[in-house]
């Protein structure tokens, strides 16, 4: 058995994104079109798309979180997100993992969603 070890400092808790890929732009629309029931901002703004990686073969894998564990939607929403990203033109597949890590915050909300929803 192999031991896991800790990240190293400095490593960041969230992978970056394919942001230079042609479809990356597609692929954030396409993310803001999916709402939290619970909540009137897109999942893009309110921060629970962590990581878009887009392969050089049109594979997309997106990581995500949602607003707390016990989310009523948490087995539905990953479902949603690849259902929104599927269909455009270029995307071969898609792949949504859900994740905890880093747990999300408020803070992760762009400053439209915090306007949206009165914090600010």
């Amino acid at each position: 058995m192999t031991e896991q070890s800790e990240p190293l400092e400095g490593t960041p808790l969230i992978a970056p994104s394919s942001t230079g890929h042609p479809l990356y732009d597609n692929v954030v629309e396409a993310c803001r079109t999916v709402y939290d029931p619970e909540i009137p901002v897109n999942i893009y703004d309110l921060g629970l798309i962590y990581t878009i990686d887009i392969s050089d073969e049109n594979e997309v894998k997106v990581v995500m979180t949602l607003t707390a564990p016990g989310c009523p939607v948490a087995g539905d929403m990953p479902g949603w997100v690849a259902e929104a990203i599927e269909p455009l033109d270029g995307v071969k597949q898609v792949d949504v993992a859900l994740t905890w890590e880093p747990q999300w915050g408020m803070d992760m909300m762009s400053d439209e969603a915090r306007l949206e929803l009165g914090f600010m």
